[in-house]
């Protein structure tokens, strides 16, 4: 790898002189200052980020680290975030976690010894044992999607408890009286605050906690969602409606329906959560529960980049709460647009 000093033989120069061509061109004369660069594109010189962020003491670089990239949720959460780092100047290496708490403290361990300026993070590791041995490290986090009362962080989440509400009043308004939660894994705290707030809607309505039954899929994917729609075809009591944690799940539900010859809405009304692109695509449009993945990204990447710049000292952790919103489509209601039940 060609490196400063040889740029520096080639010219004929000192490596002092070609540091100032890089970093302070206007401290070298221009004859100078055009030979260094010529030898520098002859040999293809590209200077040491990393000698550089060591002599700085700062990165320009913000990991993220989400739960599941193959989620699009999570692409939207990025696109923000990115955007909001590029307009600072700032770049952001994405990494996934695959809701793995294991490889959540791997990804901690690198960001640490790559000395990233700052992390955001969905916890995949409910225990706080990842972040509490990340933050001996000194570098700043934000949580996106969640809220972690115990951690002195910034968060930036969505109210999922009043999602999974806005959802199962959904369809105990069209008649809905028995109904399954297909979860992902229950040590997420996103998948516990759904279900609490699907609780919510069915005390609400004076229905017992008993028409709410649960199925916890092994993880947030469609593949996960076509297992969970076989179990709900094998259940003794089929419930008329199902309220998935994620879109992806959703998908996957519908998919096992469709196989099976089940009509969606007429026989088992759907609804998901996250209203990404493909809810909307789908054979039957998916009724979903949307959060503003992208304003959270963008979000949670000011509140980052805030706590790392300049004005570092005078920032004060803050937990931003997006409202989420139900979108009704035709997975609820009959091709009219009016309600089946």
């Amino acid at each position: 790898m060609v490196g400063i000093k040889d740029v520096a033989r080639q010219a004929g120069v000192s490596v002092g002189t070609v540091s100032n061509v890089i970093n302070r061109p206007d401290m070298v004369s221009e004859d100078t200052r055009a030979r260094v660069l010529s030898v520098i594109e002859q040999l293809g010189y590209v200077r040491s980020e990393s000698a550089r962020q060591l002599r700085a003491g700062r990165s320009r670089i913000i990991a993220l680290l989400v739960l599941d990239m193959a989620n699009p949720f999570f692409v939207d959460v990025a696109s923000g975030a990115e955007r909001a780092a590029r307009e600072t100047g700032l770049g952001v290496m994405l990494c996934n976690s695959g809701e793995s708490p294991s490889e959540e403290a791997d990804y901690l361990g690198l960001f640490a010894e790559q000395r990233v300026r700052g992390v955001l993070v969905t916890p995949a590791d409910t225990s706080g044992r990842n972040i509490v041995s990340f933050r001996r490290h000194g570098i700043p986090f934000v949580f996106v999607d969640r809220v972690v009362p115990s951690a002195e962080a910034c968060s930036v989440s969505v109210d999922d408890i009043e999602g999974g509400r806005l959802a199962v009043d959904h369809l105990i308004e069209r008649g809905h009286e028995r109904i399954v939660y297909v979860s992902g894994p229950m040590h997420l705290a996103q998948c516990q605050d759904r279900r609490a707030g699907a609780l919510d809607a069915l005390a609400a309505a004076g229905l017992p906690a008993e028409s709410l039954a649960h199925i916890e899929a092994e993880r947030l994917d469609v593949p996960s969602g076509r297992d969970a729609g076989a179990r709900l075809l094998g259940m003794a009591n089929r419930p008329t409606a199902v309220f998935c944690a994620n879109d992806l799940l959703a998908l996957g539900v519908l998919q096992a329906l469709y196989a099976a010859g089940i009509a969606v809405p007429e026989e088992i009304a759907l609804v998901g959560y996250d209203d990404i692109e493909f809810a909307a695509a789908a054979a039957v449009p998916l009724t979903s529960v949307r959060q503003p993945a992208y304003r959270m990204g963008r979000a949670a990447a000011d509140l980052l980049i805030e706590e790392t710049g300049d004005a570092a000292e005078e920032h004060e952790h803050r937990r931003i709460v997006f409202q989420p919103e139900l979108v009704v489509r035709a997975s609820t209601l009959g091709k009219s647009g009016r309600a089946v039940r």
